[in-house]
């Protein structure tokens, strides 16, 4: 590595998208992503299926020119050639590899092909980090789904990269495959390696990653961690008293508290501003001469909040994002 290389690499964060548009026609596939990618991060790019994930990692590496705004990676314009990509390595969609050909042989390709003097060695080491290597000799043709993902990831790390993009790694792998890119993922990222993860999978992301992108019809509706995320439902919660008719006129008269959809087979739901809201609506309740049988807090899962984010009005989630920057 350069020192020029070390220089860009210590000044710039390692992805930094600005107003990224791409348009097909009159199909806007992804709308003004702005978003940074911080050093050391497992960073989530999440939506639903047709969302603009995969178009807008084709931008970041380089693969289609953007409609407008700009990508940098460690400060980098990946349109000006291959130079721009020192220390970036990824996949989109799935790795394509030739069947006939055992796994070592589609890497030494690859090595070849990449004219970094990459030799045995590196080769051995990646094939070991993400356990293929007592199945080098076979056949790709013969690899299960998952195992040639976990290739593809080989393939990506022959340069050693620092960054790592990667567009939906576990779609399609059974439960334990799942499990085994997850641990990949980490172990990578534990490694020093900053990773961008596309993904639709809820449960893959909330395992590994430091921060989140949700994205709908091309636009970033939710950036930041998810313990934040999951922060802004924590203000609902349940009420159930001796009568709760009586509880939810108190609860509407109280200030900091909002009377949410009524079920009185179930209790009453309240959206409060704070702790201390419910303190005091606690205290209302209990002077009023109610009977408190249940008050608890509902935590959203990254489950609930996604679908929130992604299927309901678009007024309602300009809404809740306003809730979140204000959270």
């Amino acid at each position: 590595m350069s020192v020029d290389d070390r220089q860009l690499r210590a000044v710039h964060a390692p992805i930094e998208v600005r107003d990224l548009v791409k348009r097909y026609g009159e199909i806007v596939a992804v709308d003004g992503v702005s978003l940074t990618v911080e050093r050391g991060e497992v960073f989530g790019y999440l939506g639903p299926n047709g969302a603009g994930k995969t178009t807008s990692l084709r931008m970041m590496l380089g693969l289609i020119r953007p409609s407008a705004g700009s990508v940098r990676l460690f400060g980098r314009d990946p349109l000006l050639g291959i130079g721009a990509l020192r220390g970036v390595a990824g996949f989109v969609e799935a790795p394509r590899f030739y069947p006939y050909l055992p796994g070592r042989a589609n890497l030494e390709l690859l090595a070849g092909l990449d004219r970094m003097g990459i030799g045995k060695t590196r080769i051995d080491e990646v094939l070991d980090v993400v356990e293929l290597r007592d199945r080098a000799k076979d056949k790709v043709g013969g690899y299960s789904h998952g195992m040639r993902q976990r290739l593809g990831i080989a393939a990506a790390l022959l340069r050693d990269p620092q960054l790592l993009l990667l567009d939906e790694p576990a779609t399609g792998l059974d439960p334990a495959g799942m499990r085994d890119m997850r641990r990949l993922v980490r172990r990578l990222a534990d490694g020093g390696i900053t990773v961008m993860l596309s993904s639709h999978l809820l449960n893959e992301v909330d395992e590994l990653c430091n921060r989140v992108a949700i994205v709908r019809n091309g636009r970033i509706v939710y950036e930041g961690t998810l313990a934040n995320l999951k922060r802004t439902a924590s203000g609902t919660w349940r009420l159930h008293t001796s009568d709760d008719e009586r509880a939810a006129a108190v609860s509407a008269a109280q200030p900091g508290v909002v009377l949410g959809a009524d079920d009185h087979d179930l209790g009453v739901s309240v959206t409060a501003e704070n702790e201390q809201a419910i303190a005091a609506l606690s205290v209302a309740l209990v002077e009023s001469g109610l009977g408190i049988i249940e008050l608890h807090q509902h935590v959203a899962s990254l489950e609930d909040l996604f679908f929130a984010l992604t299927e309901q009005p678009e007024t309602d989630v300009r809404q809740h994002a306003r809730l979140m920057v204000a959270s």
